[in-house]
């Protein structure tokens, strides 16, 4: 039986519709369709959601890119000129046919790596940023060392089957949220196609991952495939301030690709609230006024603290390090405590916790009345104890007489016990 194109569209769009649909989402996890790896993560915390064998090394195909791009975009300015190599593309190879020492711009060239995944562009990326392919590639291992992708290895800029080409679908889903951090890359693979301007000749290229052209949630990140590494897909998706990254390897095909993708999307959208934890002004306590008897300053969170959290999760803040009085002058906002918000034992966030309003320094006035007041009731101590004095003494006295007639008639009976023959 054949899917027709527009029922295959519009079922894929269900999997990501309104946001009441997703509010009516099963709190069980998805079933894949064919994926041999899978994760799906929230983009902020790292938080994994869900995941199969995550850490099984695969072939990885076009998804090299992305480490291409993060050396580029690390390295490189986006107006950098770079000449094409003399690069020859298999059969099967994505390529915008690049003439070698054709000029274009990083910026033009990273697209196209991106959308169209093209082999040959990234192939004058490498070697325009680093001399060589092979100093590239080295490049590359370096930064996939200092991300603590333990389970990667490149081989080529490009994604190329080889033995030495592998990473993992936990280390993907990293490396996907490192280059997110970029607003270049996220604003590039969320276009459903881009022209380049640069080069010989204007050329308009096509996203090859179709679900950002159709579903309005999905926003990146790329695809890829060879017969040794399937089909393989990086996506991520937002809504109401979450983000969830999620990636599937080893894929039968396109279409269990892009299900597997949604459903994980999906599920993790489903999964996680956008929170204000602490709203900047909230009242957390009052702090006593030195020489100022019973006034007061309230003391209040600095800053407003947002956090993702997964759906029916419980924060809880504590107060800490605020002194138990204060005298002036302190400005409005000064910092007396700290906040600390946790997720059980986990800790989300420290807020500064400060004034709420300017605290004036007690005039002479103010001290004074604050002295006499202490005076009057050191006073009103010393005369309690003169008071109490004398009855203490008495009933020592009291005492020590009891003690002493109690030892005369033990002494008494001893010596009548001992007169009698």
């Amino acid at each position: 039986m054949t899917i027709r194109p527009v029922l295959l569209g519009a079922v894929l769009a269900l999997l990501l519709a309104a946001p009441c649909a997703v509010a009516q989402t099963p709190a069980g996890a998805p079933r894949l369709v064919g994926a041999k790896a899978a994760i799906v993560m929230e983009a902020s915390t790292g938080d994994v959601l869900m995941s199969r064998n995550p850490s099984q090394r695969r072939q990885i195909a076009s998804t090299t890119k992305l480490m291409t791009v993060l050396v580029a975009l690390q390295r490189d300015d986006l107006d950098d000129i770079f000449s094409a190599t003399d690069y020859t593309p298999g059969a099967a190879e994505s390529q915008i046919g690049l003439h070698p020492g054709e000029r274009m711009s990083v910026r033009d060239l990273l697209r196209a790596a991106l959308l169209p995944s093209a082999n040959d562009a990234a192939a004058a990326i490498a070697v325009g940023t680093m001399g060589s392919t092979s100093a590239f590639v080295a490049e590359m291992n370096r930064r996939a060392k200092a991300l603590g992708l333990r389970d990667t290895s490149f081989a080529n800029p490009v994604g190329l089957d080889d033995p030495h080409n592998y990473s993992t679908a936990h280390d993907l889903a990293k490396l996907a949220i490192r280059l997110r951090s970029y607003e270049f890359f996220r604003r590039t693979v969320d276009l459903p196609s881009a022209t380049l301007r640069s080069g010989a000749r204007r050329r308009t290229v096509l996203n090859r991952n179709s679900l950002v052209r159709r579903i309005d949630a999905v926003n990146g990140v790329k695809t890829g495939h060879t017969g040794r590494a399937g089909y393989i897909l990086i996506g991520s998706a937002t809504r109401d301030g979450v983000t969830v990254v999620s990636v599937v390897l080893g894929e039968p095909s396109e279409r269990a690709r892009d299900v597997d993708s949604l459903a994980l999307l999906r599920y993790g959208l489903s999964s996680y609230d956008a929170r204000t934890v602490v709203p900047e002004g909230r009242v957390l306590g009052r702090v006593a006024l030195r020489y100022r008897g019973k006034e007061s300053v309230e003391v209040i969170a600095g800053a407003t603290v947002k956090r993702v959290v997964r759906s029916g999760a419980h924060t809880n803040l504590t107060v800490t390090g605020l002194p138990a009085e204060v005298d002036g002058p302190l400005p409005r906002g000064t910092r007396l405590g700290t906040a600390i918000v946790r997720k059980g034992k986990e800790v989300l966030a420290r807020v500064p916790v400060v004034t709420a309003r300017p605290v004036a320094e007690a005039g002479l006035g103010t001290r004074l009345d604050d002295m006499l007041s202490r005076a009057q009731t050191i006073v009103a101590l010393v005369l309690l104890l003169a008071c109490s004095l004398p009855l203490v003494l008495l009933r020592r006295r009291a005492i020590n007489r009891r003690r002493a007639l109690d030892a005369e008639h033990r002494r008494a009976r001893r010596r009548e016990e001992s007169a009698v023959p």
